[in-house]
């Protein structure tokens, strides 16, 4: 195993491992290989001499007392006090002592054999590892690929760099189908490995999340932090609600999420099948937010209750409120936490009777903002 340092080094760079990471997968063969070629209870220990560029592979020998019932039971793994002091003087009763240098090539063309086995197991799963806590830390991110089969179930997989993801059906927008070749995005679920398989991915296209670093790489505000995106809700495929906060007063959260002639908003909608999505401007007063959050619908009066909010509305409204197959009140209850509950007024939005107010004077400007929003 002359200039063992060398070959390491190669191998960490055909392999793209750091080579601190490619020396300790070869010490843990080495430990691995004599236990399956010399012994297989006791315990080694290796080095590498950076300076001859070989390894050192030894035996460790517990000191125990000479009457210690372990000296008949497993004596190549014990030593007395009295033989180990010849060794070392200092030596105690459980100290750890090494024997001379092993060299495996005395073992014959097996031991090689097991040792190039070992050596690519243990480098092998290094790389699973730094693969893995390479995707561990891109969970949540968009993440891209060509298709390179669906099976029976409509489950599509999806070649990401070097590993293979999966996009399950249940994961997958309702109406959407893939082709072979076909370079798909979905945001990065889960991260797996095990030995029998390696790494495995999942990927999802439904989550809220996905929605959301969509408008990140669509919108320059968002991605620069100017605008920030509190809260969304998703029905996928169909609509979805996202609530925006502007930390510049001189950005408009809504506007700048839209763009002009709605050509940012519907990049993103494209992507995620024609979902219609609907911007609202975050407010932290409950009241307000719920209130936005039921648009197109124009509410009356918000109460919150603990965790359910009543809403006073014109008989006219109540259809935009709940939305078409209750779509859009469903979303707004995600959107916001609250179970919303709608109560109708008479009359319609020109005529409306606010709560708190009477019907003959005029309303107060303050109070409208405060409910409606500047």
């Amino acid at each position: 195993m002359e200039k063992i340092v060398d070959i390491i080094d190669s191998i960490a760079h055909e392999k793209g491992l750091p080579p601190e990471s490619a020396k300790e997968a070869f010490k843990t063969a080495l430990i691995q290989t004599a236990h399956r070629v010399i012994c297989q209870e006791c315990d080694y220990d290796a080095e590498i001499d950076e300076k001859s560029k070989t390894y050192i592979l030894r035996q460790k020998i517990t000191v125990v007392s000479d009457d210690d019932p372990r000296l008949e039971e497993e004596p190549e793994k014990y030593i007395t006090l009295d033989e180990a002091k010849e060794i070392d003087p200092d030596a105690e009763v459980g100290d750890e002592l090494t024997g001379e240098p092993i060299n495996l090539e005395e073992y014959g063309r097996s031991a090689a054999a097991a040792l190039y086995h070992e050596i690519e197991f243990h480098i092998q799963r290094f790389v699973e590892e730094q693969m893995f806590n390479k995707y561990k830390s891109m969970i949540g991110t968009i993440v891209s690929g060509p298709v390179t089969r669906v099976d029976s179930e409509q489950n599509t997989y999806i070649e990401i760099d070097e590993v293979r993801a999966v996009l399950p059906k249940r994961n997958r927008i309702k109406g959407e189908s893939f082709r072979v070749g076909e370079t798909i995005k979905g945001i990065l679920r889960y991260v797996g490995i095990d030995k029998k398989f390696g790494i495995h991915l999942e990927i999802s296209r439904t989550m809220p999340k996905f929605l959301e670093e969509l408008l990140k790489q669509e919108v320059p505000e968002i991605q620069d932090g100017l605008v920030l995106i509190e809260k969304s809700a998703r029905i996928p495929g169909e609509r979805a609600k996202v609530a925006l906060t502007a930390l510049s007063p001189n950005v408009d959260p809504v506007g700048a999420t839209v763009g002009v002639k709605g050509v940012r908003i519907n990049a993103v909608s494209q992507e995620l099948h024609g979902e219609s999505i609907d911007c609202i401007e975050y407010s932290p007063i409950p009241e307000i937010f719920v209130a936005r959050a039921l648009s197109p619908a124009i509410i009356n009066s918000v109460k919150i209750e603990d965790d359910v909010a009543h809403v006073t509305l014109p008989s006219d409204q109540k259809s935009k409120a709940i939305g078409r197959s209750g779509i859009n009140i469903r979303l707004a209850s995600m959107l916001t936490g609250y179970q919303i509950e709608l109560t109708e007024v008479a009359g319609t939005v020109a005529g409306a009777t606010v709560e708190g107010f009477e019907e003959d004077k005029p309303a107060n400007p303050d109070a409208l903002k405060a409910l409606f929003g500047e």
